[in-house]
């Protein structure tokens, strides 16, 4: 009798995985090719905040943001991002060599960001970081990098109750993403590490810091040049730019 409760349990835990496995999934196919229509941050945000103001959240196609913010956000939180396959080793290993001194989040790639912020709800346990690499590594097999960077730039908080660059662009500067100058998208980028401390809109000195660094890195990647590296396939192929477009 027991033994038939054991495999029965066991029958149903496996269904119940492969259901989970399959919804899964499902949401990376579906996001691969259909704006992300929310996340489980912004809900937080809508009751956490003591703000009245609305949700600002825009959607922005590819072609529709300016290179500026995307080479700026690959300077700033991963510049390996046309390279690695979801989780940057070299990174992790840095971090871990440091004794913690580091900020972790400096290991975690815009992959991982990605993953967390669309797929998992916000908060810090071993197990929410295992299903974050669960993620990080199918959108890495399903996504082009393009796709994960795009992604990357509508869903990120840039401010309270803000998402996205193009939000952002609309609230700070009364533009839209696709007009983006090198200044404002580095100053957008800034923001991120605590959008909700560091403030787009007053900026202080540690703003103005991360700004110019930024800024400085863009230069240093050869400027939006650097967006033809997501389409390099392997570090050791030709580079194929057929698909690049500025």
């Amino acid at each position: 009798m027991w033994h038939k409760i054991s495999s029965a349990v066991k029958r149903y835990f496996a269904d119940v995985l492969v259901f989970l496995m399959c919804v899964s999934l499902f949401l990376v196919l579906l996001f691969r090719f259909v704006p992300v229509p929310g996340t489980l941050l912004m809900v937080k945000r809508l009751v956490t905040s003591d703000s009245d103001d609305n949700l600002k959240y825009l959607w922005a196609s590819w072609q529709d943001i300016a290179p500026y913010p995307k080479v700026c956000a690959m300077a700033s939180e991963d510049q390996m991002l046309p390279f690695h396959h979801g989780l940057d080793i070299s990174s992790l290993l840095d971090v871990l060599e440091s004794n913690g001194k580091k900020r972790l989040r400096g290991a975690s790639t815009i992959s991982q960001q990605v993953a967390k912020n669309v797929f998992l709800y916000p908060t810090r346990s071993f197990i929410r970081k295992g299903f974050e690499l669960y993620f990080a590594f199918m959108i890495e097999s399903l996504w082009t990098k393009q796709r994960i960077l795009e992604v990357y730039l509508n869903i990120a908080e840039t401010g309270d109750k803000t998402f996205g660059v193009a939000a952002a662009a609309k609230k700070y500067f009364k533009k839209s993403a696709q007009t983006l100058s090198l200044r404002e998208s580095s100053l957008i980028i800034a923001s991120l590490p605590n959008p909700l401390k560091y403030k787009v809109s007053a900026p202080g000195g540690y703003m103005k810091k991360r700004q110019n660094q930024i800024s400085s890195l863009y230069r240093s990647l050869d400027g939006q040049y650097y967006l033809r590296e997501l389409y390099v396939k392997t570090e050791s192929s030709l580079y194929d730019f057929s698909a690049y477009k500025n």
